[in-house]
């Protein structure tokens, strides 16, 4: 009985340290998935296939992006979560399903704070209040009282409740006194079609989405949502420069895993992100979309996920926003 139990042990021990060194050494062995929780088009959605293009290189595997858009990010988060913790789906983490959400939504079917293990920051991105073309306001002041001329026939658009962009024009209503209506879409993209065409009036949204709008003339930049401007856009003002002091909403995107996802493998991921990001073109394209790149190992992506978890948190106190 003794020599069957040292011999289980064993053969335990022999299983579990070649298990690691695999993870660490052979991964990928098969296609990697990065699950993006908004629909195609939107800065999530770009970030996604920007890094899905540079792991494929890194890691010499099969790279794709699968789009699961929904409940403010929540369906694609809860499908991570509950995926194979082994390294070959991955999550396109956002400031909303992140650290918006657990506040925002009164039940949630997984925590992202516990369900999901950070990999690597990808990018911080400025956000950008952009308007259509047809809006007589060339800067925040005139918007504000445009804004207030009109008070049921401004809309702003957001890539669905509980985002960022969507908290962000509540606060911007709060603070500048207009009573702006909600438009909630499955994504940045969709939002950003509709306001091209007119059928809302504006968008506070991440950069990488409306910065190539606005400089080929489809749209018209009022400001960034940020305490300074951006390195890839610095002749566009800073909302508080524009009009209304005081005004920052950031975001960020990041790579994340379900939670028990070996460390040798969340290390080597980390690190091709890591070769990535140091690379001049990759720099420039995320720069020249009005997002400063990201890098930095798992664990300060983890800080900065707990800081953000509670200023978004109380933001979204103060709003007295919430989803049932």
């Amino acid at each position: 009985m003794i020599k069957t139990l040292i011999s289980a042990a064993l053969a335990i021990c022999a299983a579990s340290v070649p298990m690691s060194a695999v993870a660490q050494d052979e991964y990928p062995t098969r296609p990697i998935k990065i699950v993006v929780p908004f629909a195609p088009g939107g800065s999530a959605d770009l970030v996604g296939r920007l890094i899905a293009d540079e792991l494929r290189r890194e890691l010499k595997e099969t790279v794709v992006v699968e789009n699961r858009p929904g409940a403010g990010g929540n369906i694609a988060g809860d499908y991570v979560a509950k995926s194979p913790a082994d390294g070959y789906t991955l999550l396109l983490a956002a400031t909303g399903p992140i650290v918006v959400n657990p506040s925002l939504y009164t039940k949630m079917s997984y925590n992202p704070l516990k369900d999901l293990a950070p990999v690597a920051l990808l990018a911080r991105e400025h956000n950008l209040m952009a308007i259509n073309p047809a809006v007589p306001a060339k800067n925040v002041k005139e918007f504000i009282a445009y804004a207030k001329a009109h008070p049921t026939s401004v809309s702003f658009g957001s890539p669905g409740n509980g985002t960022p962009a969507h908290l962000g024009g509540e606060l911007f209503n709060r603070m500048a006194g207009t009573t702006m209506t909600h438009i909630p879409y499955k994504g940045s993209g969709p939002a950003l079609n509709d306001l091209i065409a007119g059928q809302i009036t504006v968008m506070i949204d991440n950069m990488p989405a409306l910065l190539p709008q606005v400089r080929s003339g489809r749209l018209r930049a009022l400001g960034v949502a940020s305490e300074s401007r951006a390195s890839g856009a610095p002749d566009i003002p800073t909302i508080s420069e524009s009009g209304l002091p005081g005004f920052v909403v950031t975001a960020w995107k990041g790579l994340m895993a379900p939670a028990a996802t070996p460390q040798p493998v969340i290390r080597k991921l980390n690190e091709a992100v890591a070769r990535s990001m140091e690379k001049p073109e990759i720099r420039k394209r995320l720069l020249d979309l009005g997002a400063e790149p990201g890098g930095g190992t798992p664990e300060e992506f983890a800080a900065l996920i707990a800081k953000e978890s509670e200023s978004w948190g109380a933001l979204v106190k103060s709003t007295g926003a919430h989803i049932d």
